[in-house]
Order: structure tokens, then C-alpha cells, then sequence
């Protein structure tokens, strides 16, 4: 490591820029948000810089004369960016004098180099590659920008505020850093992250004993995340979060193997799903498993296949969590139903085809007996039918006695977005023996108009099309 990360305080002096064009006033813009108070020597007398200001204009002095001659007093550190030969002039003054000094893109002339930023506020990340590499660098950066809570920085500057309440409470060392991991990782911690500051403010002010909260056991907390329909590369940062962070994962048959790899490795998983024909603990026995889970203490997970309020059953597990007083929190997941539209190209609506979606689940054939057919014989309606396989003869049944035309295009999307996807386009009337193809579900039926065109239906046609002109020859 030839270079020592260290966090510049920029309060306690001035920042000499020298140089010009976009260069330096790309320099002059990271310093202004940093809150620096910055000298800029532009070689060629041009000061003018859009986009800031009344309070960075405060800030910002637009120095004439010579920067190899100036007075340096006071002076924490020297950038030069499109400074040309006056560059390596003034990295030897500074370097006289003892002051850092980077001149952009010359690491021979640089005591200090500017890694990639992320920038949460009071929460700050460097990267830096010791100046060989800032495309990596910045690659780096990206990474770390999607895994950070956007609110982190929050949570610091919340932390900051109760910091010296607190320390005066707890004159224990360990016993204070306990009470504020017990803060950062429990219900407090989560409520900063998703906004709630009230809430958190709260609830910190309701320990009336911070040594006792730091030693009890940790309140657990319950997170319902949607695993959305396989692709693990489609969790959202907030789900993987979560995955991460937690204690034990209470999974459905719908969560595959790939999203389920994403969870802490030390994390107990404990699978609680059901599928047809088979049997399952009942979602009663799944509620007392996330109740208990919370109240000993634990970051319990329930990962749900596609959205948890989507055909998940998700409203029934905050009921039972809302009845115990357990704490919880939702993030959702990309349902199967889009899903299979992004990757067969599907467009759910379409203008003056198709202005409406219903959303159906017939995972039984007496949930499929059950429903008003007639309701879904608009023709600018796309009607997705979750778990709709076994129902399939039931659906297409239902609709045409309704009235729908047996030619509606549709479309039977299994397994989507896993490596083992299948899809399958034909006629209403065809539904059941386009079923009968895809094998196994999970399965997505997608019905109406804008089948035709998807992805899957342009082959057909391109087939179609080619095996004609075969024949004819």
C-alpha cells in the first residue's frame, strides 16, 4: 500500500486550485460539495464555473497572479488540474513547504491521489488503486454504491446526535459499543433506513436504561422479502441486504436455489413452502415460526417467491406479526407474472390493444371453477393467471363458454427467468395441450392480444413462415 487513505478535514483552511478548462472545474465542483473554502488560480484568467451556488460562490475566491509567488499561509493542501508545466512548478513549491499536493494524472509530482467517492453524507467511502488503475477504481465504487443504504448516512448523522446522551449513561466501553450495535442491526436501525426518522427518534427515547438495553437480548425482527421468479441478479439491493443481515430464512419451494445462495452463509434456513399435491407445515405453523423467531432475539427473513403481496400470502403473515407485536418490515419483489412478460416480451398493455391486466391465481381447479368468466371477456384486457397449469383445461373452458374467442392468443411461460425457462405460445382454445408442453411449473399463463407480440410468437411466425416456403418449393 503506497498511498494511506486519510479523510482531509477541509474546515480549518483553504484548498489552492491551479489550473483550467473542465479539468480543474470538475475539481472545483468535488471541493464545493465537500463544503472546502477553495483559492483557484486559473492559468488562462477565465473564473467563470456554472451551476453553483450563492452559498459555494461564498466559498469559492478567484485568485489573480502568479500561484508559484502566493501567499501559502494558512493553506491545507494544492490541486492542479490542467495546470500543464505549472503543475510540476508548484507540486516542488508545495513539497518546499510541506504541503500535500496532487497534480492530476501524475503520480511523480503527487503526495496524495483522489480515490473514487461514495458519498452517503456523513457515512464516506474511498477507493483507490494507488493511482494505476481508476477505471477499476471507479467499477469498485459502483459496487459499493448499490450495497450501501442510500439513508446510511442518516443513521450516522442520527447516531452522532445521541452519541454524548448516551456515552454519559453507559460509562462501560463494551457495554456502549453493545447498546449501539444493538441499535444500528434492531428495529431503531431499520426505521433511519427506510425513512423514519420519527419513529426511531422515538423509540431511542423510550430506553429509560441504556445499560439494560445493551445487555438483554437483542429484539428481533421479522423482514418479508420477495425473491421475485429465480434470477437472483433480479433481487433488489434492499432484498440482498436483508439476505445478508440475516439470522435464520424461512423460504418457500417458489425461492430457488440460486436466490437462496445469496443469504449469509451462517444463516439457518428453514424451508416452510408447499407445492400441489403436496404437503406443507400450513401457513399458521409458518406464523408461529416467524413470532418466535423474532421474539428470541433473531433477524428472521421470510423469502417469498415473486412479491409477498402478490397471490403470497403475505397480508396474512403481517396480520399474525401485527397481532404479536412483533416488529417487521416489506420489501417487495419483482412478481413472476412480469417476470415472464420482461423476458418473453410480452407487453402487458398496449396502446389502443390491451388497457388492462387482471392478475388471477388458480392453483386449484375449483379456484379456476370459481371465477366470473364473464368479467374477463374484454378484449383490451391481458389476463395472467398464476399457478394456472393444472387449470388449464378449467380456464380455457371458462372463457370460452364467457364468450372469449378460442383464436385469443396466449401464452404459457414456465420457470421464468431460470436457466431451465420454457415458453410456449398458441390459441385459447390450444390451452391445455400448451400447458401439457412446458413439462413443470412454476408456470405464468398469459392471455389476450399482446401475445402475439411477444418474442415467442414472432418465432412461431418466422417458422411458420420458413416451413411454408419449403413446401411450396
Amino acid at each position: 500500500m503506497r498511498f494511506l487513505p486519510v479523510f482531509l478535514d477541509l474546515q480549518v483552511g483553504p484548498v489552492v486550485l491551479v489550473g483550467a478548462g473542465e479539468l480543474a472545474r470538475a475539481k472545483l465542483r468535488l471541493l464545493m460539495s465537500a463544503g472546502a473554502r477553495v483559492r483557484w488560480f486559473s492559468t488562462d484568467g477565465d473564473h467563470e464555473v456554472s451551476g453553483l451556488d450563492a452559498e459555494s460562490s461564498a466559498r469559492l475566491e478567484r485568485a489573480d497572479g502568479d500561484p508559484l509567488t502566493a501567499d501559502l499561509s494558512h493553506v491545507i493542501a494544492i490541486l492542479c488540474a490542467g495546470a500543464g508545466a505549472v503543475g510540476e512548478a508548484m507540486s516542488a513549491r508545495a513539497k518546499a513547504v510541506g504541503l500535500p499536493v496532487n497534480v492530476m494524472d501524475d503520480l511523480q509530482h503527487s503526495t496524495f491521489i483522489f480515490p473514487a467517492i461514495v458519498d452517503r453524507g456523513d457515512v464516506v467511502v474511498a477507493v483507490g488503486t494507488g493511482g494505476t488503475s481508476p477505471v477499476v477504481a471507479r467499477r469498485v465504487r459502483e459496487r459499493i454504491e448499490a450495497l450501501l443504504p442510500a439513508r446510511i448516512g442518516d443513521l450516522a448523522t442520527f447516531i452522532g446526535r445521541w452519541r454524548k446522551t448516551i456515552h454519559g449513561r453507559i460509562p462501560d466501553t463494551s457495554l456502549r459499543r453493545r447498546f449501539w450495535e444493538r441499535v444500528v442491526d434492531g428495529p431503531i436501525g431499520a426505521a433511519i433506513l427506510a425513512g423514519r426518522a420519527g419513529d426511531a427518534q422515538a423509540e431511542l427515547e423510550n430506553i429509560s436504561d441504556p445499560s439494560a438495553f445493551a445487555s438483554a437480548n437483542g429484539a428481533g425482527f421479522v423482514t418479508l422479502v420477495g425473491a421475485g421468479p429465480g434470477d437472483p441478479d433480479l433481487l433488489t439491493v434492499k432484498a440482498l441486504r436483508a439476505l445478508q443481515d440475516a439470522d435464520v430464512v424461512f423460504y418457500d419451494d417458489l425461492v430457488s436455489p440460486e436466490v437462496l445462495d445469496r443469504a449469509r452463509r451462517d444463516a439457518a434456513r428453514v424451508s416452510v413452502g408447499r407445492r400441489i399435491g403436496k404437503p406443507g407445515i400450513g401457513q399458521d405453523a409458518t406464523n408461529r415460526l416467524l413470532i418466535e423467531a423474532a421474539k428470541s432475539g433473531k433477524r428472521a427473513v421470510r423469502l417469498k417467491g415473486g412479491d409477498p403481496f402478490i397471490f403470497g400470502r403475505g397480508g396474512e403473515e403481517i396480520a399474525a406479526l401485527r397481532e404479536a407485536g412483533v416488529p417487521y418490515t416489506i420489501i417487495p419483489g419483482i412478481t413472476a407474472g412480469l417476470g415472464a412478460a420482461a423476458e418473453s416480451e410480452v407487453p402487458l398493455t398496449f396502446r389502443q390493444k390491451a388497457l388492462r391486466i387482471t392478475f388471477l391465481t388458480a392453483h386449484k381447479v375449483k379456484d379456476a371453477e370459481a371465477v366470473d368468466w364473464s368479467a374477463l371477456t374484454d378484449v383490451q384486457m391481458t389476463v395472467v393467471v398464476y399457478m394456472g397449469i393444472t387449470a388449464a383445461p378449467s380456464i380455457r373452458d371458462g372463457l370460452l363458454a364467457a364468450g372469449r374467442s378460442p383464436k385469443t392468443p396466449v401464452g404459457v411461460f414456465a420457470r421464468v427467468t431460470r436457466p431451465d425457462a420454457r415458453s410456449v405460445v398458441g390459441t385459447l382454445d390450444e390451452l391445455p395441450v400448451l400447458a401439457e408442453q412446458v413439462e413443470a411449473g412454476p408456470a405464468i399463463l398469459i392471455i389476450g392480444d399482446v401475445v402475439a407480440q411477444s418474442a415467442p410468437w414472432q418465432r412461431a411466425e418466422l417458422l411458420q413462415l420458413s416451413n411454408l416456403s419449403v413446401a411450396a418449393e
